[in-house]
């Protein structure tokens, strides 16, 4: 085969998926502007409608110029049609962190594109995941502190520490006594019972701890580089992003006049250098950021202890099946007192909440003893 009309098929190939891709998104967005029932947030979803659409007509004309013409007729495809019929069902704000994901995916997807990038594409589906976000958001963005803050599972706040203190604590009781039970049903010595719990609650514990580090780390990360594509973008099309804070402050409820008068104040207070601020502010948290991730990272490694220590301390003191029935009856305890406190923040009943978390507990070490009693018997012969 001809080398240039190889490489012609597949350029219309591409551009036959990136046309799909555009109408799919028309189509969405124009279905959300009929769903949405506030009126200046329709106007936005049918903002970013037309603006796909040019989008899909730019893929059009190139594909009509390798296919002379020729243009496929395209349909909407399943997965638009799916989405639309579930913001249908439950409302577009339900959908919302769908249509996100999906936003970046295309703009990844087009980065890779000659073309797409010297049109403005990948820009473009950028800013329209972060109104999506902005539509999705129950709040104004937060600072790259406040975020982080929000992260993981220790966040601020009485109610949310509370939360995260009691799952901590459950997750290594209930992990620790699954382990200990194993290694007890395969009827391994008091010693070695002692060595392995302490070994799982010291395992545990680092593995919590490293994930609360690394999930405080990624997001700070995370939400840098975003900040920085963004100051990247305003040097690069200033007007584009006054139109994305025009929608943003419409999605929001101002008119649009409004939403012109305040996006266009606060790109005069400092046009040049705003998005660079932003930038090197956040950059100004990163110290306090790590030690708030060193911090959660060792909250979570003493929570999670705290839970797992007590199916193995009645085998400091006690031997054999003894010490099995006080491990059991001790974590039980403990396992109904957290589910209890989980009343704080659910509103459940006391011996309700208590009694479950116990029940549930108690399943999970069952299950484990039991398998470590088959595993014992078929080891030993």
């Amino acid at each position: 085969m001809d080398p240039v009309s190889r490489a012609a098929k597949l350029r219309a190939r591409r551009y036959l998926a990136n046309l799909r891709g555009e109408i799919d998104s028309a189509t969405f967005y124009r279905a959300l502007s009929e769903i949405e029932a506030r009126a200046e947030v329709a106007k936005v979803y049918r903002r970013i409608a037309a603006i796909e659409e040019s989008h899909a007509e730019f893929w059009k004309k190139r594909l009509a110029g390798i296919l002379d013409g020729k243009v496929p007729e395209v349909r909407t495809g399943l997965r638009s049609r799916i989405l639309i019929w579930m913001a249908r069902l439950f409302g577009p704000r339900f959908i919302l962190p769908i249509a996100t994901n999906l936003e970046r995916g295309d703009s990844g997807y087009y980065e890779a594109q000659p073309e797409a990038i010297a049109h403005g594409l990948p820009a473009a589906e950028r800013s329209h995941a972060r109104l999506m976000e902005a539509l999705a958001a129950p709040a104004p963005t937060l600072s790259l502190a406040a975020l982080t803050r929000l992260e993981g599972r220790h966040r601020m706040g009485t109610a949310t520490a509370l939360r995260a203190a009691v799952l901590s604590a459950n997750d290594g009781l209930v992990s620790n006594l699954s382990l200990v039970m194993g290694v007890a049903g395969a009827a391994m010595t008091p010693h070695a019972i002692l060595i392995t719990g302490f070994a799982g609650l010291v395992a545990g514990a680092c593995a919590m701890s490293l994930g609360e580090w690394l999930s405080i780390k990624t997001s700070a990360d995370t939400y840098l580089r975003e900040i920085e594509v963004q100051a990247e973008e305003f040097a690069q099309m200033p007007e584009e992003e006054r139109e994305q804070l025009m929608l943003i402050y419409q999605s929001k409820g101002l008119s649009e006049d409004e939403a012109r008068i305040l996006a266009d104040r606060l790109i005069s207070q400092s046009p040049a250098t705003a998005p660079v601020e932003s930038t090197d502010e956040s950059r100004a948290e990163m110290p306090e950021l790590e030690s708030a991730a060193w911090l959660a990272a060792a909250s979570s490694f003493v929570l999670f202890a705290s839970g797992a220590m007590f199916p193995v301390l009645p085998f400091v003191f006690v031997s054999g099946e003894g010490a099995v029935v006080m491990s059991i009856a001790l974590s039980a305890l403990m396992l109904f007192v957290i589910g209890a406190g989980t009343t704080l923040f659910t509103g459940r009943g006391v011996i309700f909440s208590g009694g479950r978390q116990m029940l549930i507990g108690m399943a999970a070490a069952g299950v484990t003893y039991a398998l470590g009693r088959l595993l014992g018997v078929t080891i030993a012969g």
